[in-house]
C-alpha cells in the first residue's frame, strides 16, 4: 500500500536528479521530441458544439486532471474512481489496492473542438508510460494501473486500434499494458483531490511528477495547448 506524501518522493528526486529524468515522462517522449503520430482510426469532429465523456486512468489522477484541464475543448475534468463497488469508492479503500477500483478522470470535453482519439493522443503522448503494469512512476498498486473506459462500442474501437497502431509502429520499447475495458461507473473523488495540481503548485509530488506532463502538453501540443486550467466545480456526493 502507497499513498502520496512529501516525504514519499524524496528518494525518487534524488535518484532522478543523478539521472538526469524526470519519473513522469512517458517510455517514448522521454527519448524523443515529438507527439506519438494521431490515431488513424477517430471520431470526425462534429460540426456544432456538444459534450461527450471519457474516462482514463494512468496512475495519480492529480496529474492525469491537470494535462486534461489544459487541454482545448476540454470542459471539465474530475478525479474520481472507476472499476470497483460504489461503497468502495473512498481514497482511503482504494489506496488499499483490494477494491477492483483504478483512480481516474472524467474527461467531459466538446467533439467539435477536440476528437476522442485527439484526447487518447494526448493520453498516450504526455500523461502517463502504458508499458508499466499496475504503477505509474513512485506509485504501485493496482488502483494505479493504466485503463481506458470505454463508453460505447465507437469509443472502444478507437482505443483498441489506437494500442494496435502504436504496437505496429513500435512507438514504445515495451508492449503496451494499458486495459480497454467498458465504464460501468464513475464515482468521484473526496473534495481535497479536486483541481490538486493547481492548489498546490509547490507540492514535491506535483513538482516531480505532474509539473512536467503539462510543460510537454504545452511543448509537443502547442496547438491543443491552452495556458489558463478548465476548471469547474463539482458537486460530490
Amino acid at each position: 500500500m502507497i499513498r502520496r506524501t512529501a516525504f514519499h518522493v524524496i528518494p525518487l528526486v534524488a535518484a532522478l536528479m543523478v539521472a538526469g529524468l524526470s519519473a513522469c515522462q512517458p517510455a517514448a517522449a522521454a527519448n524523443e521530441t515529438q507527439a506519438l503520430p494521431a490515431p488513424t482510426v477517430d471520431a470526425p469532429k462534429t460540426a456544432a458544439a456538444g459534450e461527450q465523456t471519457a474516462v482514463l486512468a494512468g496512475g495519480c489522477f492529480w496529474g492525469i486532471e491537470a494535462v486534461f484541464e489544459h487541454v482545448k475543448g476540454v470542459h471539465k475534468v474530475v478525479s474520481g474512481f472507476s472499476g470497483g463497488a460504489a461503497d468502495t469508492a473512498h481514497y482511503d479503500e482504494v489506496s488499499d489496492g483490494d477494491t477492483g477500483h483504478a483512480e481516474s478522470v472524467r474527461v467531459q470535453f466538446d467533439p467539435a473542438k477536440v476528437s476522442y482519439g485527439q484526447l487518447l493522443q494526448v493520453f498516450f503522448s504526455v500523461a502517463l508510460d502504458p508499458t508499466e503494469l499496475n504503477r505509474q512512476g513512485p506509485d504501485s498498486g493496482t488502483q494505479y494501473r493504466s485503463v481506458i473506459f470505454y463508453g460505447n462500442d465507437e469509443q472502444k474501437k478507437i482505443a483498441t486500434d489506437y494500442i494496435a497502431q502504436l504496437t505496429a509502429a513500435k512507438s514504445f520499447p515495451a508492449p503496451i499494458v494499458t486495459q480497454v475495458v467498458p465504464l460501468k461507473a464513475f464515482y468521484p473523488a473526496e473534495a481535497y483531490h479536486q483541481h490538486y495540481f493547481s492548489e498546490h503548485p509547490d507540492n514535491p509530488y506535483i513538482v516531480i511528477n505532474d509539473a512536467p506532463k503539462v510543460a510537454n502538453l504545452q511543448k509537443l501540443f502547442p496547438t491543443l495547448y491552452q495556458p489558463e486550467q478548465q476548471v469547474v466545480d463539482v458537486q460530490l456526493h
